[in-house]
């Protein structure tokens, strides 16, 4: 059972209606990073994988995990992934605390070489994605989640190059979750505390 004051304080505030009161993980991740404009590197190339990870599952148990993440790829540093052998691979399925899917690990080793030849030739993910937009976050009012699309044309545009670019488990409705989880996409509910007023 959360500790009385974490409930208290959850209570308080309007959320949108996916945040999950229970778990302060994920109280956390509403309050101070979904919707939030990311422009650090590293962040961008973990919640991408992360994104593509979710792929079938929840969020909520992919969030759980992401400590776990961390440690089995190397603080996310795409060199070393970019490097990793069938050993590393054997170790990455035998890992519990990360999603064992054999498709979804190799695409993150396979993400990782196509994020560095993204970086050589376009500088990297913030640069990248943030030009799509002009480099100003889109805004929505949505009266509650319910309305919240699944994907959209910028998804959709984004989805697609990627694709071109080798990145895998990179659908639509992964990237439209990943725009919403970096910033470049503010989807809060209207009557959300975090919903710019």
């Amino acid at each position: 059972m959360l500790p009385f004051f974490i409930h208290f304080n959850a209570m308080e505030k309007n959320r949108c209606s996916w945040a999950n009161p229970r778990n302060p993980l994920y109280l956390a991740y509403h309050d101070h990073e979904w919707g939030v404009p990311c422009h650090d590197e590293r962040r961008l190339f973990e919640m991408l994988n992360l994104e593509g990870a979710q792929a079938g599952l929840s969020w909520e148990t992919v969030l759980n995990k992401r400590e776990n993440y961390r440690l089995a790829f190397d603080g996310w540093d795409a060199h070393k992934i970019a490097e990793y052998d069938e050993f590393k691979f054997a170790e990455l399925m035998a890992n519990a605390g990360i999603v064992r899917n054999r498709l979804k690990i190799a695409a993150t080793i396979g993400n990782a070489r196509a994020y560095l030849r993204l970086c050589e030739e376009l500088g990297g993910l913030d640069a990248y994605l943030w030009s799509f937009v002009n480099h100003v976050p889109v805004v929505n009012r949505w009266a509650n989640s319910s309305e919240t699309p699944a994907k959209t044309a910028l998804s959709d545009q984004i989805s697609k190059d990627l694709g071109k670019r080798g990145f895998k488990f990179i659908g639509s409705t992964i990237i439209y979750a990943y725009l919403q989880g970096i910033g470049i996409i503010n989807d809060h509910a209207a009557d959300c505390f975090c919903h710019p007023k």
